[in-house]
């Protein structure tokens, strides 16, 4: 004969549920996934848009390198200037009044021998490669980093 059965014989193993499926997903996913796509695009369109407006600035850079003169130097600030300011702001400014504004619209402040080879322009000696140099980097520093400054105009 068999032994009575027991209380822990009459036991059985736990029947687990099915695994939740990831797929579909709650409701808010959805809406976790739209504002991150909303913001992914937004920011894409910020960065086109930086990157089109500075076109002015990588153009000025390229053809920087290439310029042999303080006169020429001259002309493409004057350029790159007219592409961030109105026509009439630059263009009326001569001499001391336009290096002041120049320098206005960059943090770093313009050295002596950059006045004065941008002064003489076409009318000065030609400069020195060491100070044609100067003036090429103060020029690059600028075309890279200018901001437009609200001045009275």
């Amino acid at each position: 004969m068999n032994p009575p059965a027991t209380s822990l014989d009459r036991l059985h193993d736990l029947v687990l549920p099915p695994a939740v499926p990831w797929w579909p997903l709650a409701p808010g996913w959805y809406v976790v996934f739209t504002i991150l796509i909303l913001i992914s695009v937004l920011i894409s369109i910020r960065l086109v848009s930086r990157y089109r407006a500075n076109a002015y600035r990588r153009e000025a850079a390229r053809e920087l390198a290439s310029l042999e003169s303080s006169a020429a130097i001259a002309e493409l600030l004057r350029r790159t200037a007219l592409a961030i300011a109105p026509r009439p702001v630059v263009a009326q400014k001569t001499g001391t009044a336009w290096l002041d504004w120049l320098a206005a619209q960059f943090p770093e402040p313009m050295p002596d021998t950059v006045r004065s080879q941008l002064t003489a322009g076409v009318y000065g000696s030609p400069a020195a490669s060491h100070e044609l140099n100067v003036l090429r980097d103060y020029a690059a520093r600028w075309i890279t980093r200018h901001r437009l400054r609200i001045t009275d105009h």
